[in-house]
């Protein structure tokens, strides 16, 4: 009995210094892991800031560059609001467009060759939507794909288990989170009359705007919490407003493709609000109040508008 005593003893012995031998070597491991994922966290963030703060300085530096004298030339003639402007936001829109073309990739379809006239052209008149927004982008595309002429895309339809394809002939349009896709020759119909109300550019573009609050849905994301309750009450009595018109054939200001849904309405919207902001302030002045809160412009003081 001693004796198996004594094993049992130096058994459980050994074991215990095994175990304790164990814990620490496991508690090691731990703490190794521990130690790699901080500093790999960390790491990740610094170079997130790094990029961040890169990203922001070549923002600051091509958004105060002025444009070289040909391209404002071209600015001042393929955007006609560029004229009545005031000073600080001819400069602005100069330093925006520098940005615009940084960002993004133009591509020719159906044999257009893309020149720098397009490019401006496209620039110019997308980013009078961000003159005086916090976040002076387009995020969550690079692509622009000009057609020389009103093009034909597939279009699917759904009815329960039901599928449809047909195709439509279209002046642009606005993928989520994907391409822009516009019609040249639309585009210089639309900027020959600078008070129609219909710039295709300045449309797609709100849908872009539109679509940075998750879904597009006639909802973008605006200035303020507090703005959304008058910018729900204003945009739904007026949708409902430019229906009844439409059908009367009374519609003065907007462009009756706006009853088609929410998202078309904004669209339609910003293209009046920016093209017709006198007839806008006097006819819906509530729709032209958000709209002005929200680009943070006032088109109705631009000259000529």
């Amino acid at each position: 009995m001693a004796r198996t005593w004594r094993v049992s003893w130096r058994t459980c012995g050994k074991a215990g210094i095994n175990r304790r031998i164990f814990c620490y070597q496991y508690n090691s491991a731990i703490m190794n892991a521990l130690t790699g994922i901080v500093a790999t966290t960390f790491l990740a963030i610094v170079v997130w800031l790094s990029l961040r703060w890169i990203r922001e300085r070549k923002f600051q530096r091509l958004a105060s560059e002025i444009l070289a004298r040909p391209y404002v030339e071209m600015l001042s003639a393929q955007v006609p609001l560029y004229a009545g402007m005031p000073a600080n936001l001819q400069q602005r829109l100069q330093g925006l467009v520098n940005v615009f073309l940084n960002d993004k990739n133009f591509f020719g379809s159906a044999g257009l060759e893309v020149t720098d006239q397009m490019r401006i052209t496209v620039a110019g008149n997308a980013c009078l939507l961000l003159l005086n927004r916090e976040n002076p982008r387009f995020p969550g595309s690079r692509t622009i794909i000009l057609y020389p002429d009103t093009y034909i895309a597939t279009e699917t339809t759904r009815d329960g288990l039901l599928v449809r394809e047909g195709h439509s002939v279209r002046l642009g349009e606005s993928w989520h989170r994907g391409p822009v896709i516009l019609s040249w020759s639309d585009i210089v119909d639309g900027i020959s009359d600078p008070t129609d109300g219909q710039n295709v550019i300045i449309h797609e573009f709100a849908h872009k705007l539109d679509e940075e609050n998750v879904a597009m849905d006639g909802l973008p994301i605006l200035n303020a919490a507090e703005d959304y309750t008058d910018w729900a009450r204003v945009m739904t009595q007026e949708f409902a407003g430019l229906t009844a018109r439409a059908e009367k054939r009374a519609n003065k200001v907007l462009n009756a493709y706006g009853t088609v849904s929410p998202p078309e309405f904004f669209a339609v919207a910003s293209e009046a609000f920016f093209e017709r902001g006198k007839k806008m302030q006097k006819h819906l002045p509530e729709i032209y109040a958000q709209l002005q809160r929200f680009y943070g412009v006032d088109p109705a003081t631009w000259t000529g508008r």
